[in-house]
Parts: structure tokens; C-alpha cells; sequence
């Protein structure tokens, strides 16, 4: 493949998690402020709407691992669900609708996050760039940046979440139209995302187990923060030209921190750089409930978002270093903990939030659980190494947070 159909793949890659992540999860988290304002929208109403959508990952990933389907026509179709998902909640102001718009674009948000990782790292895999695997996962930090700064924008001009959820529906339309083309370049014959055929299942052992309960957690702890980020910044400071940028922040740690991980891979080994990336998300989590002010929560979205798309890249080539040639089982193992911690997080913060709106309970919980497993997986001896370079080329991410 040339060099510059490689750098293509990547940057469509990156379009299209983009609007996956940034759009399809991650954008009620900077229109939650704006839906509080003119929709009287609670915290604890957030949290169901929220969790609604991780659901919906949970289920659109179990259903990416079952189904047989080009990951061409996968990444299409989940990227037309999730602009006419967005779109339709500003034309809609029922909660129950409201609920299943979020569900459903949940679902296609997972579709489109894994086989956008099929498509692009099969073919990016013969060049031996990492820095486009990178480029690839980027696309998620740019999406929350991307969005949050529109978001900040259209908050500074006074718009309605109505019209701003109209206004991200149109433009992840306008983004699927232009990569449309280039997901339709193959011939992808019907796959399913399972791994090498007559793959047996994996030995599950103390130390499989110690990745699927450490990831989990950290899937219920960084998601607190990634959801209520500028509902909290919003509590500090009601200037939106202020507490806007919480979430462009955020996304901009994001995806610095992957092209970072993907220029330094194999300068320390996977299972140091989890550890230490989960303490780091763990202090920026509870930095808030001990320092409470503005300041704290942009150094916490910096922390949190500096790390959270990390432990996914190391923790996906952890397990394959465990796993070898089975660890397809305990991938999938691992990304339904996080899932699971994702829903959790949010329901959390609904039966613990304060009468004030205060966070600290559900903030104060995700923090230990996140010390809890880096303390869990510094429990056994660090690899040494780095993993196996052919596994990190073609197969470094296979699932998304």
C-alpha cells in the first residue's frame, strides 16, 4: 500500500471514531450543562441518559462479536445511526425518547469503534507505522476536542442543546458523506470479530481474572468525570466562556496522550505504563473533592483525559501478551467490564449525588477503584518486555473504552 493511501486509511479512521466517540458518546457529556439550563434537565435524569448510551455499547459490542458483516458496510451504517440518533434529540424533548436515542446510538458507537480498528490496522498493518495506529486512535481525543469546542462556542452564542444536538446530527452526517468513499474501497467479505478460526477458549487463571476486574474499574472510574466534567466545572463557574473549556481540555489530553504512547511504544513495558496511568487518573478524579474549584477540575480533565485512551491501548496489548493466540476471549472479557463500569458510574452518581449537586461520594468511589486495581496489577511481576511486535502492529487496539 503507498504511503499516502496509508495516511488516507488513517485519517479516515480518525473521521470516523471521531464522530463515534465525540459525537455518539461523548457529546451529552458538554450539552448535560445546556440541557440542565433549558430543559430542566437533573443530574440524576443525566446519569439514567448517560448510562443509557454505555448500555448500548455493551450491547452493540456483544453484538460486533456474533454477527458476520463487512466492516465497510458496519462503519456506514454506524455512522448514519448515530448522526440521525443525534439529530432526532433535538427534535425530540421526551425522556423516554430521549433514552432509547441514546441506547441506539450507543449500540452503533460500538460497531463503528470496532470495525473501524479492523479496517484501518489490517490495512495499516504491512506499512509498519505506528505513528498512523496512533494517528487512528487520535481520532477519539479530536472528536471530544472537536465537539467541546463547538459546544463552547455555540454556549457563548446563546443556543438551545435542541438546536446544538441538530447542529452535531448535521455535521456527523456531513463527516460520514466524506468518508463514505473511502470505507467503500474494498471488497470486505462478511467477518466476524472473534479472531482466528478454531481459536480455543482462554485459560482463565488468577491472572486474566486480576485484567478483567483491574479494567473494569478503571472503566467505572474514569467515566464519572467523563460524563458530569462540565456539570461539575458549570457548579465552580457559571461563565461559559469559562467552564466550556473543560471539555476541549479533556479531549486534547486525549489525543496528545495516544500519539505520545504510540512514539514510545516499547520504552516500558505495558504493564508499568497501566499502573501508573491508572494512579494518575485516580489522583486527577479526587483532585476536585480535595481541592474543589475550577482549577482542580481543568488539571482533572487533564489527568483523566490524559490517561483513560492510554490504559485502553496497553491494557488491549496486555492481554494479548497473556492470552497469546486466545486471547480473544479475554479481550472481550475485558471490554465488557469496562462497559459494565461505564454504566455503573452514572447510576452511581444518580443515588449518591447530593442535595446540592454535590459529586464527591461518587467521585471519592471511582478513586479508590481505580488505586484498587493498579495496586491489583502491581501484585504480580511486570513484563519485562515489550509484547510481540507483530501483534502490536496489526492488532494493537481491539476495543474501545
Amino acid at each position: 500500500m503507498p504511503k499516502s493511501s496509508g495516511f488516507n486509511v488513517a485519517i479516515a479512521g480518525l473521521a470516523a471514531l471521531a464522530v463515534a466517540m465525540g459525537v455518539g458518546r461523548f457529546a451529552f457529556t458538554p450539552l448535560l450543562p445546556m440541557m440542565q439550563q433549558d430543559a430542566g434537565l437533573s443530574v440524576a435524569d443525566g446519569g439514567w441518559l448517560a448510562s443509557a448510551n454505555y448500555l448500548g455499547y455493551l450491547l452493540g459490542a456483544l453484538s460486533a462479536l456474533a454477527v458476520r458483516v463487512p466492516a465497510a458496510t458496519a462503519i456506514r451504517g454506524g455512522l448514519v445511526v448515530i448522526g440521525l440518533a443525534t439529530l432526532a434529540m433535538g427534535f425530540e424533548n421526551r425522556f423516554p425518547i430521549w433514552i432509547a436515542l441514546r441506547l441506539l446510538a450507543g449500540v452503533a458507537n460500538a460497531w463503528v469503534g470496532i470495525f473501524v480498528f479492523t479496517w484501518c490496522l489490517e490495512r495499516l498493518a504491512p506499512l509498519h507505522r505506528p505513528l498512523l495506529n496512533g494517528l487512528v486512535f487520535a481520532g477519539v481525543g479530536a472528536g471530544i476536542m472537536g465537539v467541546g469546542g463547538l459546544c463552547l462556542t455555540l454556549m457563548q452564542a446563546a443556543v438551545g442543546s435542541s438546536q446544538s444536538w441538530i447542529v452535531l446530527g448535521i455535521l456527523s452526517l456531513a463527516v460520514t458523506a466524506a468518508v463514505w468513499a473511502t470505507f467503500g474501497t474494498d471488497g470486505d467479505a462478511p467477518s466476524r470479530i472473534t479472531g482466528q478460526s478454531g481459536e480455543s477458549a482462554p485459560g482463565w487463571n488468577s491472572e486474566s481474572i486480576r485484567l478483567v476486574l483491574c479494567f473494569g474499574a478503571s472503566g467505572f472510574g474514569y467515566i464519572i468525570p467523563a460524563t458530569f466534567l462540565p456539570a461539575m466545572a458549570r457548579q465552580a463557574i457559571h461563565d461559559p466562556a469559562v467552564f466550556g473549556w473543560s471539555w476541549p481540555v479533556f479531549g486534547a489530553a486525549a489525543m496528545a496522550s495516544t500519539v505520545a504512547a504510540a512514539v514510545r511504544s516499547g520504552a516500558i513495558s505495558n504493564r508499568r505504563v497501566w499502573i501508573a496511568s491508572q494512579l494518575i487518573m485516580a489522583f486527577g478524579v479526587a483532585l476536585p473533592v480535595v481541592w474543589p474549584g475550577i482549577a482542580a477540575i481543568m488539571l482533572a480533565a487533564l489527568f483523566v483525559g490524559g490517561t483513560f485512551m492510554v490504559i485502553t491501548m496497553v491494557s488491549m496489548q496486555e492481554a494479548r501478551a497473556i492470552g497469546g493466540r486466545n486471547s480473544t476471549g479475554l479481550i472481550a472479557a475485558m471490554t465488557a467490564a469496562f462497559a459494565f463500569g461505564q454504566i455503573a458510574g452514572p447510576i452511581s452518581v444518580s443515588y449518591t449525588i447530593g442535595a446540592d449537586g454535590n459529586f464527591s461520594t461518587a467521585l471519592l468511589i471511582a478513586s479508590f477503584l481505580l488505586v484498587a486495581g493498579a495496586c491489583g496489577l502491581s501484585r504480580t511481576r511486570p513484563s519485562l518486555h515489550a509484547v510481540d511486535p507483530q501483534l502490536t502492529k496489526g492488532n494493537r487496539n481491539e476495543a474501545l473504552p
